[in-house]
């Protein structure tokens, strides 16, 4: 994720999925299981998650090892 996007800024699963280790499917399990922030339903056919949020769970990650 790119250190100059906006806090308020969405970003799409293909843009996420580069910078996170783990596939689209363990992503899903994650949201599922509340490991990992819910997107955002942006309109019928877009899904996005918040910079912020995923900052967030980064740093919070970071904080675990």
């Amino acid at each position: 994720m790119s250190n100059t996007a906006s806090p308020d800024a969405f970003i799409r699963q293909s843009r996420l999925l580069e910078s996170l280790p783990f596939s689209a499917a363990t992503l899903w399990r994650n949201v599922k299981n509340g490991t990992f922030p819910r997107p955002v339903k942006l309109s019928e056919r877009v899904t996005a998650w918040r910079v912020r949020d995923v900052a967030e769970w980064t740093q919070a990650q970071a904080g675990r090892t």
